[in-house]
């Protein structure tokens, strides 16, 4: 059997025997705060279990890094929507020790998109336009400095309301221990 008809076998008897019962919950989140977080299987529960959170509490989001690349991207857009459509007050943004987005070469990806088939031109096509593709590969090289920056875009992006409390945090993925590096509230 494949993965997905893995997935959706499991997911019919999941609806069949009312198992969702247990996560019934409201769309804003109980805790009024929006986490950023890395995509990292490691942190998909323990993240969760080490602050405490159960289904409900926070929206959360995930990317590579648990970066704000662009003040106008989809991160950035998310955390917004949190704020003025579910009711968040506090951002956190969680990145994580041995993070792979630590040891990136975007060279070496975009060689792995040409090994997959992605023809060499459409990359030198991308980069005439204007796309800095190598850039919006790169990974970080401290996570200390990638919470930090994104932290400060959130904070002092235009459209975030000045009473908004934005917090960044390191966490060991796997013990779940969180270092914060920047408390929002004494900023």
């Amino acid at each position: 059997m494949k993965k997905l008809e893995e997935m959706l076998e499991f997911n019919k008897k999941f609806v069949e025997n009312k198992e969702y019962d247990a996560y019934i919950t409201s769309k804003e989140p109980n805790k009024k705060m929006v986490i950023l977080s890395c995509m990292d299987t490691r942190l998909t529960e323990l993240l969760p279990k080490a602050l405490n959170l159960k289904n409900g509490d926070v929206k959360l989001i995930k990317n590579a890094g648990a970066t704000i690349s662009h003040p106008f991207g989809s991160a950035m857009r998310s955390i917004l929507v949190a704020i003025y459509e579910f009711k968040a007050d506090e951002v956190l943004i969680v990145g994580h020790h041995c993070c792979g987005m630590s040891s990136i070469n975007s060279d070496k990806i975009i060689e792995k998109m040409n090994d997959r088939g992605i023809p060499k031109e459409i990359v030198s096509t991308l980069i005439n336009a204007g796309i800095d593709i190598r850039k919006w590969l790169k990974g970080f090289d401290s996570v200390e400095e990638s919470v930090n920056e994104s932290v400060k875009i959130v904070k002092t992006h235009p459209l975030i309301p000045k009473d908004i409390k934005v917090h960044g945090a390191i966490m060991d993925p796997v013990t779940g221990k969180i270092d914060l590096i920047v408390n929002g509230y004494e900023v």
